[in-house]
């Protein structure tokens, strides 16, 4: 498993093929150099896994030689909220800025056209805008009318019906980059994606025994008081899987059960909970044992899904465990104290663990040795019982024989 995951590590392999500097006569080895203590022997330190999801929830994956690119413009409006702020806030300047220039100039030409600007100052002439008296004066009369001010010093006159035309396009095409760009504003200002930084997972998952059975678990908190409504949770492992036909399929994604068929997948997140996976015959942990865990390279991507309270949009926090993350034979620590008429978090605890006794076998070995154990009570005890039986058996018959040795000696002695 480890070797299927190893062209996704982020340390590259040596090559086999490396030019070494010459030696010199007195240059010592290593290993002699670390026998005379001139030198340390580092520990060999293990080859670290690219993340699939990082810790805050951001998922590692880069989409290159997308050459469709046209499809983005056809959802423009997700394309918008989905671009950085200050994109965002770039095409929302140029949005106006470029609308007002492009209308100014028609006002201008307007002008231009008619004569206006040749008859300045004549009070016979009836121009299309009054007072409009260059470009400057045209931009500032499409701003006034794109943005319904209206000062009252520049105004349309009747004897124009280009301008009425225009007019009336400006106003509905204003209105329709009014309503597309707060639209846009509100959405983006209006996500929840800074409601899952209060949404906190714990740092490590651990294995450890409940209730006789090997459980993997981590734990999920909420900081504000505002709760999520109808939360739940779930996890997926990812983890490279070749298959029998000999296909290798890379980042697998397998459902890791948290309590779907119970329920206990849907929270009700007041105080810090620990999410608990059976690790079963159904587990993809099932044969997993602690010096198994070392060996293999896999991440468990855990997911919690719900409603912010306060506006009533979905929100989802992310996170992640790499196999260094996962501590066999841990448990998590209690944050619950219990305060005078209320309940108190401590999440100075919050991520700290402390061992436990746990074995370190696979599940799947813990469950045979379980049945066996019960399979020699279940014989034992009757063969227990069995030989209780019978030493009562032979105890009833040896009384029997005295009674009857009683009996035959009084009828002798009857007889003499």
């Amino acid at each position: 498993m480890a070797k299927e995951n190893a062209a996704f590590s982020t340390v590259p392999e040596t090559p086999v093929s490396e030019s070494k500097p010459p030696l010199s006569s007195h240059q010592l080895k290593p290993a002699a150099v670390r026998r005379l203590g001139a030198e340390p022997e580092k520990p060999e330190k293990k080859k670290g896994r690219q993340r699939y999801v990082e810790k805050d929830g951001k998922c590692n994956v880069q989409h290159g030689n997308v050459h469709e690119t046209y499809r983005y413009l056809t959802d423009i409006f997700t394309t918008l909220v989905d671009l950085k702020w200050r994109f965002s806030l770039l095409v929302f300047i140029l949005a106006y800025a470029i609308t007002w220039l492009f209308f100014g100039l028609i006002w201008w030409f307007i002008a231009y056209c008619r004569g206006d600007l040749d008859h300045l100052g004549e009070e016979e002439w009836v121009p299309c805008v009054k007072n409009l008296n260059g470009f400057v004066s045209a931009f500032l009369f499409s701003i006034e009318t794109e943005t319904t001010i209206g000062y009252g010093h520049r105004v349309i006159t009747d004897q124009c019906p280009e301008g009425i035309v225009l007019l009336l396009l400006q106003a509905i095409l204003g209105s329709m980059v009014n309503a597309f760009m707060v639209g846009c504003m509100f959405v983006k200002i209006s996500q929840p994606n800074k409601r899952a930084e209060t949404l906190v997972f714990s740092s490590h998952a651990v294995i450890s025994l409940r209730d006789d059975r090997l459980c993997l678990m981590f734990r999920v908190g909420d900081l504000r008081n505002s709760h999520i409504v109808e939360a739940s949770i779930r996890a997926k492992l990812i983890m490279s899987k070749q298959t029998h036909e000999g296909e290798f399929i890379p980042l697998n994604q397998t459902d890791i059960n948290v309590g779907f068929e119970t329920g206990d997948d849907r929270l009700f997140l007041v105080s810090p909970l620990i999410i608990s996976h059976e690790i079963n015959e159904h587990s993809p942990f099932w044969e997993v044992s602690k010096e198994q865990l070392r060996k293999d390279e896999f991440e468990v991507v855990v997911i919690l899904e719900g409603m912010v309270e306060a506006t009533g949009m979905t929100c989802q926090a992310r996170s992640s465990y790499l196999v260094d993350e996962v501590l066999w034979g841990h448990r998590f620590m209690s944050v619950l104290s219990l305060e005078d008429g209320f309940y108190e978090v401590d999440y100075n605890s919050f991520h700290q663990t402390f061992e436990v006794p746990t074995p370190t076998c696979s599940a799947r070995e813990l469950a045979e040795a379980a049945a066996r154990m019960d399979a020699h009570l279940y014989w034992s005890i009757p063969s227990r019982l069995d030989e209780k039986v019978e030493e009562a058996t032979e105890k009833a018959e040896e009384g029997s024989k005295e009674r009857n040795g009683n009996l035959a000696s009084l009828e002798s002695e009857s007889k003499v």
